[in-house]
């Protein structure tokens, strides 16, 4: 089998993963842009060497370009505002908090003009805290309490999402006990299968989120038999209607994460203004708004393209256009949700690095396949860093590719095919796959892995008692701490301390594994 494999690569290594020609070169699409690399080697963002951060705030350490979130923020903003400025007046962005959410960047999320999407009574909090109106909140989720829903309805949210049909009927109900209204959108299913992870694609038929389009039969009736009307989407348009505690908004999809084609977007577009068409055409009534969700996917890897913000809105605004001209559809308000797109690759994570070895790796001549009987081998090197998968779940959760540089300095040895490791007691405690770095790296250098300001910090954890990371944010030359790094002192105090007996004192038989006496 012949590889296209770049030369000089190792048979381990995959096609994507060129040889670095230039070990100090960054690739500009990883990285927020304002990170450089300094005439000494050592990188800066906004000015501020990694030195300098790693001695003030220590490693692992989540940094964020403030700037960077800004601009993409921004960019969002004003390439869809400008792409449906003539089909609906522009598009209300909505910043997927999920992704990354602290009190300081939703402060940002309100000083750009955006919204803010939620997806628990915890996110929904910071978004309150940081000042964000309610009609500038949305509130998803496929399980949400009655808590959570009375706190979105007390707050006079924007948007509440509706999962499901049972959940159409609690939202009304809990609005009407508050003597409210509650406005809402019903997410829905279309059916599109996103080319992403299993686990992060959310369109399809077979998963939790939403109400499917797809028309219930019963026994013995033909598809086309049916009347159309009898689909969970169609029944929960039906009941939002007809409920005095509902103001029925729209609908509402998202068919995924980290996607690059434009197809789908396109028609999961299509497939939910039918849908309206429907609505229309059965109940008399055109609802006003669509939120077609985010999902755009970034560069995690020089493999990755993801699409700019503006050609992405360009075409979702001539699908749209085209769509409502052929169904005689006023174009409804747009919305969309990005989040990935907007933090990810603001952010990198600087880790310290530790032990090191090499092993020697069974694999087919021509890099086709591993081997387990053969004497061909090759070598792959490892290093290990101060975190891991509890600051980075990502890798092990989905198989997540990510790049890593040296940050510290300028390399003095050829690069070799490494993997970066955590400390966690895990084998798949791996944080980079597979990345070119120096031979000579070792412990004490410092590595930096772009791309992480998406789902890597909101899913942490303290696995192995790890505490978990701070995430320091800069701008303007200036380095100021948004989230405090945990302490052991901090994993304490959810950990309930028995109180000290006295010598002697019988162990209540409750306790079968104590000892019988203090």
């Amino acid at each position: 089998m012949t590889t296209t494999r770049p030369a000089g690569a190792s048979p381990l290594a995959p096609e994507w993963l060129s040889v670095p020609a230039d070990p100090t070169r960054l690739d500009a699409k990883l990285w927020a842009e304002d990170v450089e690399r300094g005439t000494d080697g050592v990188l800066r963002i906004d000015g501020v060497s990694v030195d300098s951060l790693a001695q003030e705030y220590g490693t692992p350490l989540f940094v964020v370009s403030e700037r960077d979130f800004r601009t993409r923020a921004s960019t969002f903003r004003d390439a869809f505002d400008e792409a449906f400025a003539e089909l609906c007046g522009g598009v209300d962005v909505f910043y997927a908090g999920k992704s990354f959410l602290c009190t300081e960047v939703a402060h940002w999320v309100r000083e750009e003009g955006l919204g803010l999407d939620t997806c628990s009574g915890g996110e929904l909090a910071v978004a309150l805290r940081a000042g964000l109106p309610g009609s500038r909140l949305g509130l998803h989720g496929n399980n949400k309490s009655a808590a959570e829903i009375v706190r979105a309805i007390d707050a006079d949210l924007g948007r509440i999402v509706v999962d499901s049909i049972q959940e159409v009927t609690l939202v009304g109900d809990l609005a009407v006990q508050s003597g409210r209204t509650a406005n809402v959108m019903l997410r829905l299913t279309p059916g599109v299968h996103a080319s992403t992870h299993e686990f992060i694609a959310t369109a399809h038929e077979d998963q939790k989120f939403g109400l499917s389009l797809t028309t219930d039969q019963g026994p013995g009736q033909d598809e086309d038999e049916s009347d159309g009307t009898s689909s969970p989407a169609a029944r929960a348009v039906a009941d939002a209607l007809a409920h005095p505690g509902i103001n029925l908004l729209g609908v509402h999809c998202h068919i995924g994460s980290q996607i690059f084609e434009p197809e789908g977007f396109e028609l999961a577009a299509r497939r939910l203004l039918g849908f309206l068409a429907g609505v229309r055409d059965r109940h008399g009534v055109e609802l006003p708004e669509l939120d077609l969700g985010g999902g755009y996917g970034i560069a995690y890897t020089e493999a990755d393209e993801p699409r700019p913000a503006a050609e992405i809105a360009r075409a979702m605004a001539a699908v749209v256009g085209s769509t409502c001209r052929e169904l005689g559809l006023a174009v409804p308000r747009i919305s969309i949700e990005p989040g990935r797109a907007i933090v990810g690759p603001t952010t990198f994570t600087l880790y310290t690095a530790g032990t090191t070895k090499t092993v020697r790796v069974d694999a087919a001549a021509d890099g086709s396949e591993v081997l387990e009987d053969t004497s061909v081998t090759h070598p792959r090197r490892y290093v290990s860093v101060d975190g891991g998968m509890s600051d980075n779940p990502r890798p092990v959760l989905y198989g997540a590719d990510y790049s890593a540089v040296l940050a510290s300095r300028t390399p003095d040895a050829d690069p070799v095919l490494s993997r970066v490791v955590g400390k966690h007691c895990e084998s798949g405690d791996i944080v980079v796959r597979d990345v070119y770095l120096p031979e000579d790296t070792g412990a004490g250098d410092l590595l930096a892995v772009p791309g992480t300001g998406a789902y890597c910090w909101v899913l942490a954890s303290n696995y192995n008692y790890l505490t978990r990371p701070p995430v320091v944010a800069v701008a303007n030359g200036v380095a100021r701490l948004i989230v405090r790094g945990e302490t052991e002192e901090d994993l304490f105090r959810r950990d309930v301390q028995r109180e000290p007996a006295s010598p002697g004192t019988a162990v209540p038989a409750t306790d079968p594994g104590a000892p019988r006496t203090a």
